[in-house]
């Protein structure tokens, strides 16, 4: 979508559709008060209304509420909301005044971000019956110039985020490790700064990578080990994203049902995340060194599958027990953890759908993040805040290391009691980091279905926002 910044009066936006907020209480421009219908306006959160007068492109009056409660999240929501109804009234151009008595470059934020994202869809495998959808094209920003630069940063953003949001939405039967591998060396070619190697099986047997290959084993699928690197520069330890990226999952043996089991394409959502994500910080050119290791495999059952009780050797040389092929992911987590530490991430982040537990105890409102560090879980808390994408701390604690002690290994995959799932699952990764400091963010209850405005009930492409600004604040 093009964005640009101009410093003109809503008459001259030259545009499909001008919006324009109206908080409670408050009053419209003068230049539309007169329109017919302007005194039934209402600036209550999330009302519309649309205006026409002589002169002016159709106007809509969003309602951004009591203007004391105005903030970033509530403008991305009625934003999305204008895109919406820019969609029905098939206009492929907006102008957006940026409301008074908000920081401007904020508002540019939210407008663009919400824009964006509500303007998606995917539609790459419906047939073209020459009624094609008219989509948005361009979004104006009326308001100070020195808004630009937000602006861009949130397009940039907002766009790695749809992206990420069409890996997922991708059927697996196309969206297989190879297809991300393929994506990553798509995103290396845009940047001198990214570069990209991708292990397949034969060299993830001779670096024993005992977790993917464990997984791998049920289906011919080849896995891939992918691992993405940004030569950013700048001061400060090199940070490591890790995602994980199970491109489709059954459970294995442990075969999960069949209702629904079609979402389990997005089981790779943390990978989609991390690598769009660094796609965008190359683009950005933020001032940091950055390594993404991303291990990818589908989760299948066969004759040749891994099965409840085998022992395997990760990575860093721990054994484990596998009592639950359906908690596949902490296994291919673990190698690629260790991995990134061994090649020089000084701090990491992993991003993961990695247990339902996390949906029952915090719905799709927040991502759970568990950490060994205390002034990253709070960088991470304050990027979730600041782009939207919310996390909630969860502790970490030796008792519950001990309900992932194993009988006949080191470790076991699942605990013996349902106790903290998600909890004990992060207890199992922090196994394979070692003194790093690490976050993990459990996104299984954000990645699809979030039902927000601007992302809608399908794929959410939730992390890219949040590892771009986690980015941003580690390079100033």
């Amino acid at each position: 979508m093009k964005v640009k910044v101009r410093q003109v009066e809503l008459a001259g936006a030259e545009a499909d559709l001008a919006v324009v907020g109206l908080f409670e209480g408050g009053e419209l421009p003068a230049a539309v008060a007169g329109a017919a219908g302007a005194d039934t306006a209402k600036g209550g959160f999330k009302k519309l209304s649309l205006l026409r007068t002589d002169g002016f492109p159709p106007v809509l009056v969003v309602g951004l509420g009591k203007s004391d409660e105005l903030e970033a999240e509530r403008l991305r929501v009625a934003t999305a909301l204008a895109a919406k109804e820019a969609g029905r009234l098939e206009a492929t151009s907006v102008a957006w005044a940026l409301p008074d008595g908000f920081d401007p470059a904020a508002a540019a934020d939210a407008v663009v971000t919400g824009t964006v994202l509500a303007s998606y869809r995917f539609d790459r495998f419906k047939s073209d019956d020459g009624n094609e959808a008219v989509r948005l094209e361009s979004l104006t920003l009326l308001g100070p110039a020195e808004v630009a630069d937000s602006a861009e940063r949130a397009r940039i953003a907002a766009e790695a985020q749809n992206r990420a949001r069409d890996l997922q939405s991708t059927p697996a039967n196309f969206a297989t490790p190879s297809f991300l591998a393929e994506r990553a060396e798509e995103l290396a070619a845009t940047s001198e700064a990214l570069s990209v190697d991708v292990l397949g099986r034969g060299e993830l047997e001779a670096q024993g990578m005992g977790g993917l290959l464990a997984v791998s084993q049920g289906g011919p699928e080849e896995p891939k080990l992918i691992v993405l690197r940004y030569a950013g520069g700048g001061p400060g330890p090199s940070f490591g994203f890790v995602g994980k990226g199970v491109t489709f999952d059954t459970g294995g043996i442990s075969l999960k049902p069949g209702a629904g089991m079609q979402e389990m394409k997005m089981d790779m959502s943390g990978a989609a995340a991390v690598l769009e994500a660094v796609g965008a910080i190359a683009e950005l050119s933020l001032p940091l060194n950055l390594i993404a290791v991303v291990p990818s495999t589908e989760n299948m059952p066969s004759g040749t599958a891994i099965k409840p009780g085998d022992v395997i050797t990760q990575y860093n040389g721990t054994t484990v027990e596998v009592n639950n092929t359906d908690a596949e992911g902490r296994l291919i987590l673990a190698d690629a953890l260790a991995y990134a530490v061994e090649q020089g991430a000084e701090r990491i982040v992993d991003l993961a759908t990695l247990t339902g537990a996390v949906v029952i105890a915090l719905g799709s409102t927040y991502a759970a993040v568990i950490s060994n560090d205390d002034a990253l879980a709070e960088e991470v808390l304050r990027a979730g805040a600041e782009s939207g994408e919310l996390t909630w701390r969860l502790p970490l604690h030796p008792e519950y290391k001990e309900l992932m002690k194993g009988t006949v290994a080191d470790l076991s995959n699942l605990g013996k009691q349902r106790k903290a799932g998600t909890i004990t699952a992060a207890s199992f990764l922090e196994e394979f980091v070692g003194e790093t400091p690490w976050a993990h963010v459990d996104i299984a209850g954000t990645a699809w279905d979030v039902g927000r405005e601007y992302t809608g009930k399908d794929a959410s492409g939730f992390g890219v926002r949040l590892l771009i600004e986690l980015a941003r604040h580690h390079s100033s």
